[in-house]
């Protein structure tokens, strides 16, 4: 209640002024100001203070989008302590090398007893390539031969890889010597070869993810002997050279698919 009294004295000159302006004429009226300060009127809560959020309008949202990131380069000598970054390169590249090795050997649109060599054969005793343990030769344009003599028991197990090999083979016997028919280049034969190479692409990026992983896990290791900040970038450098090698695996696939579509 004694607030209250105390804020209406305040606020009484002004009030009285306004009721003269209703009850006299325009001419006469004098309108004498109130001695009210800003302190008093937050004593009395006239004015509470309202917080106010301002937020992103989509139109700036849609203005931050598509700035590329400022890129990181890290001398690989200043932090060769905490994680060899020259390492997880070599490794990131030797995933970009045997992705473009398998393209050459596997994926061309005449298939070349090369392409056979590294067919995995499962056999009783393990797994093989099919060039250890069998004799690939080119019989003809149209025909490559392997010859099984020299382990006759794995005979059914390499004419199942050779199928199964997703190369669009379809292999016959003729007692320990495997006779494989160079399929025709047609069309469905190219677009298979392409969506082999996507697949190649996609396992070849799983390998690089785990460089990736591999590598962060061992920064981690050291998050408690190392600041912040230098952690933060290290990461960020992994990143990026995983980001730029899984674009260059896309630049060879991309190469690729135009080379079998022709």
């Amino acid at each position: 209640m004694a607030l209250g009294l105390r804020c209406f004295r305040w606020v009484q000159p002004g009030f009285c002024n306004s009721l003269l302006v209703l009850t006299k004429p325009v001419s006469g009226v004098r309108l004498s100001s109130a001695n009210i300060t800003w302190n008093d009127c937050q004593q009395c809560g006239a004015f509470p203070i309202v917080p106010v959020r301002h937020f992103a309008t989509k139109k700036a949202k849609a203005k931050g989008k598509g700035h590329s990131q400022p890129r990181v380069n890290i001398n690989a000598s200043l932090v060769e302590d905490i994680i060899r970054l020259e390492e997880v390169d070599g490794e990131m590249k030797s995933v970009v090398e045997a992705l473009k090795d398998n393209f050459n050997k596997n994926l061309n649109i005449r298939t070349s007893p090369g392409s056979l060599d590294h067919i995995t054969v499962t056999t009783a005793d393990g797994k093989f390539a099919l060039n250890q343990i069998g004799q690939i030769s080119l019989k003809s344009p149209q025909l490559i031969l392997v010859n099984m003599t020299s382990f006759p028991e794995c005979t059914a197990a390499a004419i199942k890889a050779i199928r199964e090999s997703g190369m669009n083979l379809n292999p016959e016997v003729d007692g320990t010597v495997i006779r494989v028919p160079i399929p025709k280049v047609t069309r469905e034969h190219r677009e298979m070869l392409v969506k082999l190479a996507k697949q190649n692409t996609n396992k070849a990026k799983d390998a690089l993810r785990k460089v990736r992983t591999n590598a962060m896990n061992k920064l981690k290791k050291s998050k408690d002997t190392v600041a912040e900040d230098t952690i933060k970038l290290i990461e960020k450098q992994i990143g990026q050279m995983a980001d730029d090698t899984a674009v260059e695996m896309d630049k060879h696939l991309a190469q690729k698919t135009k080379e079998l579509l022709g």
